[in-house]
């Protein structure tokens, strides 16, 4: 899904221009302008003592060579070593001095780009595939470095050199300078032509390559999936037709580049051999000094380095532009508004209360009903609501508006009468605490996995948060809570995440308490331990309890029945199995009895 969804971005791009998307860089290379000036600065120079070696070669044929005068040729050929080492130390102090400064920009951009993809919304992420943000904070970022590093100064390096070079040929005798600078305006006419086309075949390589690390990620992650269902070959399969779809796309942009500089070098060198017979004329009839044509035809050698390096700096100024377009395709991403005032709740307590809320997901079809169609609910202050409903009735989608996870397509919410949205991420996140039914750790310790509900919980919180979770087993780790759990907790059991996950959320006692089927993946006997303790900690928290199981809704003071997008029926566990078939059909798993003389929807 991914992968066609940013196809269909790239096709429908349209012309792009190159400069503008490299200038969008300006605001991150500002800060290493000085170095970037004495880069290009020491670049130019160390080009500009390689133009002086063919003026000393003139010289030293016109002087000691055509008078005979050995001592006159040794300080001329001093000189020339002396521009070579000077030379090799300007393009020594070109590297050195943007080294660091450009590492500390790319790390710079790419604490940007995460801090953007740590405030964009959940149904951004949905949408996209994690492999290709993956690729813009690795890999684009790197192109992008690397043509400040090299492409941006030889652009500029390249360009002065070329002038003065002309410059040179032109004091020597004009019609050879002519005749060398004849293949130019053909030249910009195929680099025009080379630049849109190299431009889309590299913005779809890169988007194939984040499409790859999608599929490499998946397969990392869900190796056991695979393994245990034999589906490691079909995996391969599809990784093995994206990686040619990418080796395609490669070997076009491979013939591009090699028809750009078959053309490049070709032009340059007929150029040279038209003025080396034209001048060897010129030569031949007195019109031109034997020195004044080796320094001619030295300088046009010269020049070959700019003129054949015109090819891989417009590839690298092509690839680093569609870098550049990818990373702030993400950075552009508008955020959700956000108060950004700390803002506190009402002083009436209130609880929890949703009104004429209803949902639908970004990227559902146009003619599909709203998920949630107009829910209406009320949590009172410290009551713990379960809620019910069959599998794919928006139970989850409904906790995750909460604490903002998604945004409500209408209505409102509110925490002890205080709208939701007049409340900062950071405040109605503190109030708001959530445990999912797919319990997710990090690479760190248990402590800081269960810290993160809380980073400010003393060592006291964090023990009664496991006790709470009857997460035990923390204690039997080898480095106990300091243990690293690895890359998503896949060390620990199911039942042991979810733990964790049910610590992780009890730890900073929050005012608000969401719980998605927390219970889900433990065994009868925990499953009762965990409930023991629990109740304790529902009794000073305002909660909402997804619920499957009859044991689970116990919990809960009342329970709401969600069915068609609404709240069909809300009531204690005894009111609903007497008054509601819908609910008696979701505890017992039967279906409910058809009243006589009406028809089963």
């Amino acid at each position: 899904m991914a992968e066609n969804r940013h196809d269909d971005k790239t096709a429908g791009r349209g012309r792009r221009s190159t400069v503008r998307s490299l200038l969008r860089l300006w605001p991150y290379a500002r800060a290493v302008r000085g170095r970037l000036a004495v880069s290009a600065t020491a670049a130019t120079l160390g080009m500009l003592t390689t133009l002086a070696v063919p003026v000393v070669l003139g010289r030293i044929v016109d002087g000691p060579v055509a008078d005979h005068d050995s001592g006159a040729l040794w300080p001329l050929v001093g000189l020339v070593l002396a521009l070579g080492l000077i030379e090799a130390g300007l393009f020594y102090t070109r590297r050195v001095v943007l080294s660091r400064p450009l590492a500390d920009l790319e790390a710079r951009m790419r604490a940007d780009l995460f801090g953007k993809l740590q405030r964009l919304p959940v149904a951004f992420h949905d949408r996209w595939g994690s492999g290709q943000l993956l690729s813009r904070a690795g890999s684009d970022l790197y192109v992008i470095r690397l043509f400040l590093a090299f492409a941006l100064v030889f652009l500029v390096v390249n360009s002065l050199t070329f002038l003065a070079g002309a410059a040179v040929m032109f004091s020597l005798d004009w019609r050879l300078a002519l005749i060398f600078l004849a293949p130019a305006v053909p030249l910009l006419l195929i680099t025009r032509r080379f630049e849109g086309r190299y431009s889309d075949a590299s913005r779809r390589a890169q988007d194939q390559n984040g499409d790859l690390a999608t599929v490499v990620e998946e397969s990392v992650l869900g190796i056991r999936i695979l393994k245990a269902f034999g589906r490691h070959r079909s995996m391969a399969d599809r990784f093995r037709e994206q990686s040619r779809e990418l080796r395609r796309t490669e070997l076009r942009k491979a013939h591009l580049l090699a028809n750009l500089w078959s053309v490049v070098t070709g032009l340059p060198e007929l150029a040279v051999c038209c003025a080396l017979a034209v001048g060897s004329y010129l030569v031949a009839h007195d019109q031109l000094s034997a020195g004044d044509l080796v320094t001619f035809l030295s300088t046009a050698l010269a020049l070959r380095f700019p003129v054949e390096s015109l090819g891989w700096l417009l590839a690298y100024a092509n690839e680093a532009s569609t870098a550049a377009d990818r990373v702030f395709e993400v950075l552009d991403t508008p955020e959700a508004d956000d108060p950004g005032t700390r803002a506190d709740l009402g002083t009436e307590p209130d609880g929890i209360r949703l009104t004429g809320v209803r949902f639908r997901y970004p990227d559902a079809p146009e003619d599909s009903p709203d998920l949630l169609a107009g829910v209406d609910l009320h949590i009172r202050s410290g009551e713990t609501m379960a809620l019910v409903g069959a599998t794919g009735s928006g139970k989850t989608t409904l906790t995750a508006l909460l604490p903002r996870l998604y945004e409500p397509t209408a209505g409102t919410i509110t925490l002890d009468g205080r709208d939701i949205r007049e409340l900062p991420r950071q405040r109605l996140r503190e109030l708001v605490a959530v445990a999912f039914e797919e319990p997710t750790l990090f690479s760190a310790t248990v402590r800081e996995n269960v810290l993160m509900g809380a980073p400010d919980a003393s060592e006291a919180q964090l023990r009664s948060a496991l006790a709470t979770a009857q997460a035990g087993f923390v204690d039997r780790l080898p480095e106990g809570a300091g243990t690293e759990v690895g890359e998503q907790g896949l060390s620990l059991s199911g039942g042991q995440r979810q733990r964790l996950a049910l610590a992780r959320a009890v730890v900073g006692d929050p005012a608000f308490l969401v719980l998605d089927d927390p219970l889900s993946a433990l065994d009868v006997h925990t499953e009762a331990l965990v409930e023991r303790a629990l109740r304790e900690v529902l009794g000073s928290t305002t909660a909402l309890v997804v619920a499957h199981r009859p044991s689970t809704v116990l919990l809960a003071d009342r329970v709401a029945v969600l069915a068609d997008g609404r709240i069909e029926a809300v009531g204690t566990h005894q009111e609903l199995l007497r008054d509601c078939p819908h609910y008696r059909e979701l505890m017992s798993g039967e279906a409910a009895p058809v009243p006589e003389g009406s028809s089963a929807r």
